[in-house]
């Protein structure tokens, strides 16, 4: 049996705003320098402003029709938000974090992640000003 490998490595994501911005490539070049061949690749957002998704990676048309649906669904200037010392977008972009995910683990075969024909990783970003993200990505397998 092959010795069981870890190896983690960060990555920064500089965002230009609010919108998605795909990983994925990233994410499958730290795979193949680490050798694993079976295993998994958790990958961790350090953010409290934004997220990851898995979402479809064809068509621009979808991640829009996703900004948009989160823009409705927690929008900025709410009466009832408290927490705005950075601003109108900074609750929200905590409340829509909270709804996504800070971290993703995807099933690792034959040295390839193992995502769909159209799927791939994005950090979501929910803040309107550019930020420099850090994103941890850790592949563990044999």
């Amino acid at each position: 049996m092959a010795p069981f490998h870890v190896q983690t490595e960060p990555i920064v994501v500089r965002t230009s705003g609010k919108g998605t911005y795909e990983i994925t490539d990233q994410i499958s070049e730290i795979l193949a320098r680490s050798g694993v061949v079976t295993g998994t690749v958790t990958v961790f957002v350090r953010h409290t402003s934004c997220s990851l998704i898995i979402m479809e990676n064809a068509d621009p048309s979808a991640r829009h029709d996703l900004e948009e649906f989160f823009d409705r669904l927690v929008p900025e200037n709410a009466p009832y938000f408290e927490h705005d010392s950075e601003g109108p977008d900074d609750m929200p972009s905590h409340i829509r974090m909270v709804l996504t995910r800070s971290s993703e683990v995807i099933p690792i075969a034959n040295s390839r992640v193992q995502l769909g024909t159209w799927q791939g990783v994005f950090l979501f970003e929910h803040r309107r000003a550019a930020h420099r993200r850090e994103v941890v990505i850790t592949v563990m397998g044999n």
